[in-house]
């Protein structure tokens, strides 16, 4: 959900003003995944490597997540959104952690649609942390299949993603879902986040459609 900041710089704005517009257009987002039949979104809200911007505007979007939590949770929940963590719950303050943890558990059992929210994660960072755990569990060397690795990651037991939408230009993966995104269709807009309403977001699924999907394989005329 890139380009927040640059949004809000160009109306004369401070960038938590773009973050704060960003995340009310997430609802807007949400609202058309369930109308178009999407089952699982995935939003990258915070990394791993943000703790080293300001700490003004770290503090600014911690308190933005916690807003959003209070005012949307029992909205999201209304409508059948259940809301997954993957990242690292630490170095978040207890009290936000406590919130996170309850819309998780709040919304476990909900069906229409699955909302990743990536809060402080990192794509290396999360292959690392799965290692370990691999290593922790005495796992032999010869048993280790990438099926294995996937059943270590933060989104065990869901698909991989089919198309990443990367808004307001930028060109990188900005180490988001490394090893998910291995196959996944890219879908690069101008359009900062802010910006990008179920308009964009039905161009960048109509745009999904015309890609021919080989993964790797070379598709034989019959």
């Amino acid at each position: 959900m890139d380009g927040n900041g640059r949004w809000a710089q160009s109306r004369g704005l401070p960038r938590l003003a773009g973050h704060r517009a960003g995340t009310e257009n997430l609802r807007v987002i949400i609202e058309a995944c369930v109308e178009f039949g999407v089952k699982y979104l995935t939003i990258y809200a915070f990394s791993t490597e943000n703790w080293e911007r300001p700490p003004t505007e770290v503090r600014g979007l911690m308190r933005i997540l916690e807003d959003m939590i209070d005012r949307q949770l029992d909205e999201l929940n209304t409508k059948g959104v259940q809301i997954r963590h993957i990242g690292r719950l630490e170095r978040i303050r207890p009290s936000l952690q406590k919130k996170i943890l309850r819309a998780v558990e709040l919304t476990r059992h909900n069906t229409r649609l699955v909302l990743n929210v990536a809060f402080n994660y990192g794509g290396r960072d999360e292959i690392v942390h799965a290692i370990q755990r691999i290593i922790q569990d005495g796992v032999k060397p010869e048993e280790v299949t990438p099926e294995l690795v996937s059943r270590y990651l933060y989104t065990a037991g869901i698909p991989d993603p089919d198309l990443i939408i990367r808004t307001s230009g930028e060109l990188r993966v900005s180490n988001f879902l490394i090893w998910q995104g291995a196959y996944a269709e890219w879908y690069i807009t101008p359009t900062y986040w802010p910006d990008f309403d179920k308009e964009e977001f039905r161009k960048a699924l109509e745009e999904y459609k015309r890609r021919d999907r080989r993964f790797g394989r070379i598709h034989t005329p019959t």
